[in-house]
């Protein structure tokens, strides 16, 4: 990904010297790392603050405050930054296209309907924030709503497509015998299972985000939203170290 900005590079010294931090400074160079690092520390000091706040410990009670006051301020970094996602999800849908390369029809459309709940899902946010900003005059709630419907939509086609796969690896495994696609099936279900809970995970946060009255919509704590986005987050991050050049995430 091309720096943002090229006269000062920070990467290339750090990462010329080979520090312990090396890894977490290429991370925060490029857009998408330096995005699950803001989402890990958000989730993280919401979970960290919900569990102080629920102490009702005077001091602790403090801190937990101060901790869901940073897990806002960092949810808010994340949905102005968002603002700009909007053409590399143009351009990775034109990419995809209508799927031509899947061999299994259930996967490639569902694949599809996912990249238009995702396409969806950005301008809708957009309008929801800049409602918010009084940039523009409308009702802020029914754009959230809109959004986080369009988001729980992408999680849930993202978990049968999920399913589908791990359907199609079982079934391959019984006709194949080689111990080389034994290998790569089972790391390929092991990550479709840990995508599987990572998006359950979030799926649970997006409905509690949802109007009341929708499942367990608003009946969340503020630690349980962080504990959910955690495990999501840290199975995110794990998948993409593990894809690497890959780009499993």
């Amino acid at each position: 990904m091309t720096r943002l900005d090229d006269r000062r590079q920070p990467g290339s010294v750090a990462m010329a010297a080979v520090t312990p931090f090396s890894d977490l400074v290429f991370a925060l160079e490029t857009y998408r790392g330096r995005d699950r690092v803001i989402r890990t520390i958000c989730y993280g000091c919401q979970l960290a603050g919900g569990i102080l706040v629920a102490r009702r410990q005077p001091r602790e009670s403090s801190l937990g405050q101060s901790l869901l006051a940073v897990s806002a301020q960092l949810s808010h970094c994340r949905t102005v930054l968002r603002l700009f996602d909007d053409l590399a999800m143009v351009s990775y849908s034109c990419q995809y296209g209508l799927g031509n390369k899947e061999k299994d029809a259930a996967v490639r459309w569902l694949s599809i309907f996912n990249n238009v709940a995702d396409q969806l899902y950005y301008p809708c946010e957009h309008m929801a924030w800049a409602a918010d900003a009084e940039i523009i005059h409308a009702n802020s709630n029914r754009w959230w709503t809109l959004s986080t419907s369009l988001w729980g939509f992408s999680l849930l086609l993202g978990i049968a497509r999920s399913l589908r796969i791990l359907l199609l690896l079982r079934k391959q495994q019984h006709t194949e015998s080689s111990r080389d696609f034994f290998q790569k099936a089972r790391a390929k279900m092991h990550k479709e299972v840990l995508t599987i809970i990572r998006n359950l995970a979030d799926l649970a946060n997006a409905i509690h985000w949802l109007p009341p009255g929708i499942l367990w919509a608003g009946k969340f704590s503020p630690w349980f939203v962080g504990l959910m986005g955690s495990i999501s987050s840290f199975i995110g991050i794990y998948l993409n170290y593990k894809g690497g050049s890959c780009k499993t995430v």
